[in-house]
């Protein structure tokens, strides 16, 4: 291959030592590090400072090198030095992949981070050693082979779904192995190996014949007996103490690899190794940044950790210099080998400079033309060439669009060398980078972010949940599903159909009401329909076409709405005339309060956060629900309004369900408090009788700022100084009592409710605009989700799946609710699990019984605890990773949700089995609820399970305990809808006017297919959802963004989906303007508008007398236009023009900026 270009002309790197590069600005860094691999001279090593600036830069010169370089990541293994937890499989996975590549690698780029750099690792040959290479009609015992994969790390399963599992089943062995982007499935004729084939680890399914596999170890140490003996030996012989209170050493003595093994790497072999003796002769060392600087603060940071956890002897740590290398090593690796630092501004002396530079700031202007668009003043001012880069497909149509607006045809390019290599001025590739450069007058990389202002990644749609577009989604719809149409009533859903009427076809939902009657909804007017939620299916009440059935009923529901409305309005009244706390709290110490979190915020946490600090700066009480996973973070948002409440004068008293909580979060709040003049007590019954005295005191003259308690906290003797806030943890956990007291506090007082399943009620009330609602979805960094199976008892299974956690070290919750029998229950499953360490916990021990074994649990001092469902709101036990919950069929969805939220609270995978009796014998609600929660397996799926939990139980009434027949008879949704324009009408002094339609949206015709095609997305679930998306969009941005979305997924949009599209964006544009209808076909067309049309008449006037010959007013209300309209596009053309000339003036601005 002829010596590619080098546009930086970079210097050539030869000697020993580090040169310096600057003025690498953006992305230039990652092409100055392509250019320089891909040469002659050997594969390039690049230390960044830290593993997020590795991953970016893996992504920038991955899109420069464009498959002519091998990129390869040596990925952290995300665990704090000395932690208990070991990497997740996909972590050692690619890091083995990596170490048994770099040796061999002759042409390419690893990247590292320097943390990530110092750990010592196990020796090459080790790795290289341990690989087993497999090949078609090689010889193989099976037995062997087995054995070697589990004294490899491998684990048996009885279905491989992922890196480091296999099974055998008969002459199969299905394997993910290590470092391999697919499981393979190897199909043996007696011992030998007939075929090799990759398989989808989600349906199973075979894939692609291959000739070879590659096998690489499941561990960075081995763990067979030899191995293990060693460890024994070297542990005895490095550490002097009582070894029978060492659980890491028993642990590995009975062939246990606990978690955090790998801060004992040192002990499985005779010498470790560094990534410099990975490294091929002919590396080069590349820097970004100082590394001096870095290496001593990382050093310095272990070292403080060792010596923090050093003189714990039931787990004694190796020295830092056992585990990592020293600043002076990791130096001296990097000025042995030729290479370069580089740095992003000017170096003076003895530097190379390269000639990039920044982009001038290039904002689009809100419309094309506009005299401040920098862009066309840059293409006008730059002599050279332009790579526009977008993140994604669609990004990349959306921004060739805009650009065309501009009147830049930019062509579409496959990638950096196809741009370099064509002779166009500009092109538009897909890339990931988020900076740009301009290497002199020659050529400028420009991303999608320096045009928007902002970085154009879309976060994945599934974690973004909108309350309410989760119960009016139709994703669940299966035949039969009851829905609702508002003008028809309730009807069955029957499945999608193609209908051809007068030579154009459609697509229409097909619906069955009673006696049998169908009515086909076109897929434009999907908006009408919601799915119905409110009783079983069932027992939907279906209504007869024709009938005044349906109108009643609404009249019903609407007289009933009005009232509700109205007691609503009664408790908004009485809140906004409370003031609230309007607290006010000093930015900068708020802000090093939040230095303090420890982890980085999630998206929806950061807005939630957000939310709940501009609630307390406001005028009117706070009443805000928070719903969010079990440990997705809700507790850090109670502890940021906590220091609000406390930094504004007020008190704040944390309201939690069991003492063992109360004292989990007493600890909490004390640990991130301690630096701050704030006095955090607790009231429960752990507390004797002086102590509790002392802290009601204490609550009454004010000296307590903050208080966790239990119910004891809603006594009479409970009294506050200054109350501002109270949080209420877990609230379907309290009785309807203390609810009503704590009705009386939100009168009162700012409250926020956190809870991972809200109950029914608490959705009506907070979907009805009583109570604020804030949903955190995002789990955080590297949590997975549980793995959930519905199963009858059968021992074998039950102990292969304590036994798989035991074996990897775990604990295990076995969820049994009958104290009578929970003894019996935990002899069983000793029997069953001699291996296992067993205890019992239930509600009827004493509380300080029941603390201890908890706190026994928590330190991991037995592995497998028998108990009732008192560990609903227990502690948290990030290596309890599977529970068994034992007749799961008598417990409710909240509490499933709960119970499985025990588990998985850290980056393990965690295993949730509900335990039934045969399917036979459950009871229809059972069954769905086992159906529901099983099948909302991802994570942040505790929303979604409430609204399951509607259908189920049936809609609360909103303000009192009563169920409502409303809500059975027109369904939540349409209920909802009516509550929520009747709180508007009732609040701006309007009668509710609830028998109008709710959408009166225009109806548009233009004689052509507008559809999603079968062969576009086949699935007829997805289908619809887009459909009910497309025809849900509120405005035009909405709309673009769903056609990049749809791009991204499913490929270019096919024309008839194009039209559809067209469709929707004219009926944007015609709502608000009151047209009721536009027809329109090959040689005239008409547009019909409502009572209250909003359009400019003076234009219309003007429009009928200059051309009368082609528009005409006929019946006072009916637009009729005539011209060639042989083409769609000359269909759309014409109404967007007619439309465009009638807008109001006040509309046109607005418009003009919602389409930028």
């Amino acid at each position: 291959m002829a010596r590619p270009v080098r546009l930086l002309n970079i210097p050539d790197v030869t000697a020993a030592g580090q040169a310096t590069w600057g003025q690498l600005y953006g992305s230039a860094r990652a092409l100055a590090l392509t250019e320089l691999a891909a040469g002659d001279d050997g594969p390039v090593l690049v230390i960044a400072p830290e593993p997020r600036s590795a991953d970016r830069l893996r992504d920038e010169i991955a899109f420069f090198a464009n498959d002519r370089l091998e990129v390869l990541l040596l990925p952290d293994s995300e665990a704090l030095p000395y932690d208990a937890f070991s990497p997740h499989p996909d972590i050692t996975s690619q890091r083995l992949r990596t170490l048994s590549r770099l040796p061999d690698l002759r042409n390419g780029v690893a990247i590292v981070a320097l943390p990530t750099m110092m750990q010592r690792l196990p020796p090459v040959e080790w790795v290289l050693g341990s690989s087993l290479d497999l090949s078609v009609g090689q010889r193989l015992d099976s037995g062997a082979f087995r054995a070697r994969l589990a004294s490899g790390g491998y684990t048996a399963v009885s279905q491989v779904t992922e890196h480091g599992e296999f099974t055998v089943r008969g002459s199969i062995i299905d394997i993910f192995p290590m470092g391999s982007d697919r499981p393979f499935r190897v199909d043996l004729l007696d011992d030998e190996i007939e075929s090799i084939r990759t398989f989808d680890p989600d349906t199973q399914r075979s894939q692609a014949h291959q000739q070879r596999a590659s096998v690489l170890p499941a561990r960075e140490f081995p763990f067979t007996r030899e191995a293990i003996d060693s460890f024994r030996e070297r542990f005895r012989r490095m550490f002097p103490v009582d070894l029978s209170r060492v659980s890491v050493y028993t642990d590995v003595a009975e062939g246990i690899a606990p978690g955090g093994i790998e801060f004992y790497l040192p002990l499985f072999y005779d010498a470790l190794n560094t990534l410099a003796d990975y490294l091929p002769e002919s590396c080069r060392v590349v820097t970004v940044g100082d590394p001096v600087a870095l290496a001593d603060q990382v050093w310095r940071e272990v070292a403080a950790r060792y010596e923090q956890l050093r003189h714990d002897l039931e787990q004694p740590r190796l020295a830092p210099g056992d585990l990592y290398a020293t600043p002076d090593e990791i130096m001296e690796i990097i000025n042995a080998r030729p290479g370069a630092r580089l740095e992003t501004f000017e170096q003076e002396v003895g530097g190379w400079n390269a000639a990039t530079a920044t982009l001038p700031p290039l904002k689009l202007a809100s419309s094309p033309g506009h005299p401040s668009d920098l862009l066309e003043r840059f293409m006008g001012e730059f002599p050279g060439r332009v790579l526009f880069t977008a993140e994604s497909p669609g990004r990349r149509e959306m921004l060739r669009e805009l650009l065309s607006d501009r009147g830049l045809a930019v062509p579409i390019v496959g990638g950096w060398h196809e741009f370099l290599a064509s002779s166009a001025r500009t092109g538009l590739a897909i890339a990931p980078l988020e900076q740009g450069f301009q290497i002199g007058t020659h050529v400028a990389v420009v991303p999608e972010s320096e045009l928007l202002g902002e970085r154009g990644r879309q976060r994945r749609r599934r974690r973004q949940r909108d309350p309410e577009v989760l119960i009016n989604q139709l994703t669940d719809l299966e035949t039969g599903a009851p829905v609702v149409h508002e003008e028809y009533g309730v009807g069955r859903f029957l499945g999608l159909e193609h209908i051809t009427a007068g030579g154009h076809s459609g697509e229409f939902l097909a619906l069955e009401y009673a006696g049998g009657d169908k009515l086909y909804v076109p897929v434009q007017s999907l908006e009408r329909i919601t799915r119905y939620a409110g009783a079983a299916p069932e027992n939907a009440p279906l209504h007869r076409l024709g009938s005044d059935q349906w109108t009643r009923a609404r009249q019903r529901a609407a007289k009933r709405v009005r009232d509700v409305a109205a007691e609503l309005l009664d408790v908004y009244a009485r809140r906004a005339a409370r003031s609230g706390s309007q607290l006010r709290y000093q930015e900068p110490d708020y802000r090093a309060f939040c230095e303090e979190f420890p982890f980085e915020e999630t998206p929806d946490q950061a807005e939630t956060i957000e939310q709940v600090l501009a609630d307390l700066a406001a005028p009117q009480s706070m009443d805000r629900v928070v719903c969010g996973d079990v440990g997705f973070g809700k507790t850090e948002v109670a502890l940021r309004a906590a220091f609000a409440a406390v930094q504004g004068g007020r008190q704040a008293a944390i309201l939690v369900p069991t003492t063992l909580l109360a004292q989990q979060h007493f600890q909490n709040f004390a640990d991130r408090f301690a630096g701050w003049p704030v006095k955090v007590e607790v009231l429960s019954r752990f507390r004797t009788g002086k102590q509790a005295e002392g802290v009601l005191r204490g609550l009454a003259e004010g000296q307590v700022d903050i208080v966790i308690g239990t119910h004891r906290l809603l006594q009479r003797d409970v009294s506050f100084a200054n109350l501002g806030l109270v949080v209420i943890d877990e609230e379907h956990r309290f009785g309807v009592r203390h609810k009503e007291r704590l009705k009386q506090f939100r009168a009162e007082v700012d409250v926020l409710t956190l809870t991972a399943t809200p109950i029914p009620r608490t959705l009506n009330m907070a979907m009805g605009g009583l109570r604020d609602l804030s949903l955190i979805t995002t789990p955080p960094s590297e949590r997975l989700a549980v793995k959930t199976f519905v199963t009858e008892w059968r021992d074998d299974k039950i102990r292969e799946a304590c036994l798989r956690e035991i074996r990897r070290g775990g604990q295990i919750y076995m969820l049994h609710n009958r104290v009578e029998t929970i003894d019996k229950a935990a002899r069983r499953i000793e029997e069953l699990v001699p291996e296992a360490r067993v205890r019992v916990a239930h509600g009827q021990m004493s509380e300080r019984d029941l603390e201890r074994i908890m706190l026994d649990f928590y330190h991991r001092r037995f592995n497998l605890l028998v108990c009732t469902t008192i560990i609903e709101s227990g502690l948290d036990v990030p290596t309890a990773n599977t529970i068994i919950i034992d007749r799961a069929d008598r417990l409710g969805l909240a509490q499933l949700h709960q119970l499985r939220g025990r588990v998985g609270r850290s980056h393990h995978r965690a295993y949730a089995y509900l335990v039934t009796p045969p399917p036979r014998t459950l009871t229809a609600d059972a069954r769905k609820r086992l159906e529901a929660i099983e099948s909302m397996e991802e994570l942040g799926a505790g929303f979604t399970l409430a609204t399951h939990d509607l259908e189920i139980r049936g809609a609360g009434e909103l303000l009192g305990d009563e169920q409502t027949g409303q809500i059975h008879e027109i369904g939540f949704t349409l209920y909802s809808d009516l509550l929520e324009r009747a709180v508007k009408a009732l609040r701006e002094g309007r009668q509710p006017e609830l028998d109008r339609p709710l959408h009166q949206g225009p109806e548009i015709d233009c004689l052509v297919p507008a559809l999603i095609p079968d062969d576009y997305i086949p699935d007829v679930h997805t289908r619809l959802v887009m459909y009910k998306r497309v025809a849900g969009a509120a405005s035009q941005a909405e709309l673009r963004d769903l056609q990049v979305e749809m791009i991204d997924r499913f490929g270019l949009l096919p024309e008839a989906l194009k039209n559809l599209f067209r469709i929707t964006a004219i009926k944007l544009d015609a709502e608000p303007m009151g047209v009721s209808k536009i027809e329109i076909g090959p040689l005239d067309g008409r547009i019909l508008f409502g009572d209250e049309a909003d359009i400019n008449t003076q234009k219309l006037v003007e429009l009928i007398q200059l051309h009368p010959q082609r528009y005409r007013f006929e019946g006072g209300n009916r637009l009729r236009f005539s011209g060639e309209y042989e083409l769609a596009e000359d269909r759309f053309r014409a109404i967007k023009e007619i439309l465009s000339l009638l807008t109001p003036e006040t509309k046109t601005e607005e418009k003009v900026r919602q389409h930028a």
